[in-house]
């Protein structure tokens, strides 16, 4: 991960204490796999493989704009048994038959790949598995039918954004200084993640005096920000990486957080070894803390009592609900008669 880079003043310059604060902000400022089938052979590649349960509905979470694992119509018991004269007929989340659609491959040993997911492509999927039982004493055949029921929904990764704490000691709550030394730390902060279409936003501070156990009362700014991956012309990278859009973004998004959390680091470092004197407002040593946001693109929500299995992930939207924003919930419908995946309106 880059970093920010060190500042280049040595000492804190004379002057007053709008000087001080200027010069203590300038110092402290692969390889995808083939899932091919071998038609009659051993499964080799197991784990790309969800095999059916006759018991019970088996869900299947499937990344966008990805291929499916291939959900097998049958168990795991069955698959490794002698199977005589086996049919296999799949139904889609529409009801119809599986058989000629453009976006499905299905092969003659009753697996199906759903490619290229997306929010409509979401829902259940049935296979009847249709074999003979021949008695080995009167040759007598019987035809067994066994179903099997996948839920397969549609996921996006959630957008990643953190929120920042972080304080600094200053002489006085009521000096016009500290607002002018939190503009100037925005500036900076900005600066240093502008090249990752990153930026600062919901940034405020309050000023509180503490007191320190055997030590008199300080002042402190209590400097709070959030740190999106949303800058302006972030939609770039969606053009360039389209179906990794969430992965691009919090790729830079996480670089961004890395990259102040450095330059806080640095703040005990330099005030240590950069100056004689503290600066009149200067950096709370291991002051700084991070927490973890996530948000989903609209038609997406988390749910980690329903969708267990994908508890961080931002999943489709059923029908009967909806979500018209960037929040993580699917609120319910009033017009229950919305039947369709990723609603973002009712």
């Amino acid at each position: 991960m880059a970093t920010a880079g060190g500042w280049g003043r040595s000492r804190c310059p004379p002057g007053g204490l709008l000087g001080v604060v200027a010069a203590a902000l300038g110092v402290l400022a692969g390889v995808t796999a083939s899932l091919k089938e071998k038609k009659h052979s051993i499964d080799l590649i197991e784990k790309n493989y969800v095999y059916g349960n006759t018991k019970h509905e088996v869900d299947v979470y499937v990344k966008m704009f990805t291929n499916s694992p291939l959900l097998v119509c049958m168990d795991l018991a069955r698959s490794r048994e002698e199977l005589i004269d086996p049919n296999y007929f799949w139904i889609g989340p529409d009801g119809a038959n599986l058989e000629g659609r453009i976006y499905v491959n299905l092969t003659e040993t009753g697996k199906l790949m759903v490619m290229g997911f997306k929010e409509f492509m979401s829902g259940a999927y049935t296979c009847t598995l249709s074999h003979k039982i021949i008695e080995s004493t009167t040759q007598e055949e019987r035809e067994v039918l066994e179903e099997y029921k996948f839920m397969v929904y549609a996921y996006r990764e959630a957008d990643h954004a953190y929120q920042v704490f972080v304080r600094f000691t200053t002489k006085e709550c009521n000096l016009a200084a500290n607002s002018q030394f939190f503009e100037e730390l925005r500036k900076i902060l900005n600066n240093i993640i502008s090249d990752l279409t990153c930026h600062i936003v919901e940034s405020s501070y309050k000023c509180h005096s503490v007191k320190i156990p055997k030590q008199g009362l300080l002042y402190e700014l209590f400097v709070s920000f959030q740190v999106n991956p949303f800058a302006p012309g972030w939609e770039e990278v969606c053009h360039q990486v389209p179906y990794d859009c969430e992965d691009a973004t919090n790729m830079k998004v996480q670089e961004a957080k890395d990259r102040i959390g450095a330059f806080f680091r640095k703040q005990t470092y330099a005030l240590k070894h950069h100056f004689q004197a503290l600066p009149a407002i200067h950096y709370v040593d291991n002051s700084f803390s991070v927490t973890h946001i996530d948000s989903c693109r609209p038609g997406f929500g988390k749910n980690d009592i329903t969708h267990k299995k994908c508890a961080s992930c931002c999943v489709v939207c059923e029908p009967g609900t909806y979500s018209p924003n960037n929040e993580v919930t699917c609120q319910i419908c009033s017009k229950p008669q919305v039947q369709i995946y990723g609603a973002t309106a009712c």
